[in-house]
């Protein structure tokens, strides 16, 4: 009597297969499926965007960081509280941040705060950056590839609020502005503020790169500078509702 072979795996079982290069292309589509289903899934329509550091230290009270935190987290609670209130059907302008410390723990932290659902979008890297406590648990994504999480953290934002950041936010913040300077992302379709207009002014000459020409005046317009918590929530409340299904 012959002796059976042993049943190999399936492709899809097969975790050396899918963590090589050739199988690239699989784990690309299953970081745009998964978060896709999920989102759909619980039903959020759009969200809030908030960018900004996440160098926090909450002991260092001379930190202008530190106060930055405490007014994302105000502006995050305001808008939260005021979306859950809403009936049209799913949920509309959920915050959402890069799921990390600093000023993305702050805008969880004042969504969770409210009661409201709230959404980080986390990415793997050589020195792991943990998801805060405040996500909610089934709106905490991980993801590998930089322009997945991008993709994730830009589709579904109506509004997205820059506040004080290094590298990361300053990416993330330009990306945008090219999308809707190039019409990639339809400028009605989103509104693009700078919270803390002292640091966006010292950190970014916009009048000088207009006046050598780099960008056109009309591009100043694309985006609108705030500088507390409750001026930010009153333009946000004016134009939030014509995004409303």
């Amino acid at each position: 009597m012959s002796q059976k072979n042993k049943i190999p795996k399936k492709a899809y079982q097969n975790k050396d297969f899918l963590h090589s290069e050739k199988a690239r292309t699989i784990r690309i589509l299953s970081e745009y499926l998964e978060p896709t289903s999920r989102l759909d899934h619980h039903r959020i329509n759009n969200t809030v965007l908030f960018l900004g550091s996440s160098r926090t230290d909450l002991d260092d009270k001379k930190s202008l960081i530190t106060r930055y935190y405490w007014e994302a987290e105000e502006l995050a609670y305001k808008i939260a509280h005021w979306a859950i209130r809403l009936k049209p059907k799913g949920k509309n302008f959920v915050i959402c941040t890069g799921g990390g410390p600093g000023i993305m723990e702050a805008a969880n932290r004042g969504a969770q705060r409210a009661g409201g659902l709230t959404i980080g979008m986390n990415i793997s890297l050589p020195f792991e950056q943990y998801p805060n406590s405040f996500i909610s648990p089934e709106l905490n994504f991980m993801f590998h590839y930089f322009f997945m999480r991008k993709f994730f953290l830009i589709n579904r934002a109506r509004t997205v609020i820059a506040f004080p950041g290094g590298f990361g936010t300053m990416d993330e913040i330009f990306e945008m502005l090219t999308l809707v300077q190039t019409d990639k992302i339809h400028r009605n379709k989103v509104d693009i503020i700078l919270y803390g207009e002292d640091f966006w002014r010292k950190v970014v000459d916009f009048d000088h790169l207009v006046k050598y020409g780099a960008i056109a005046s009309e591009d100043v317009k694309l985006f609108k500078f705030v500088s507390s918590p409750q001026e930010a929530f009153d333009l946000l409340k004016k134009d939030l509702p014509r995004f409303l299904k």
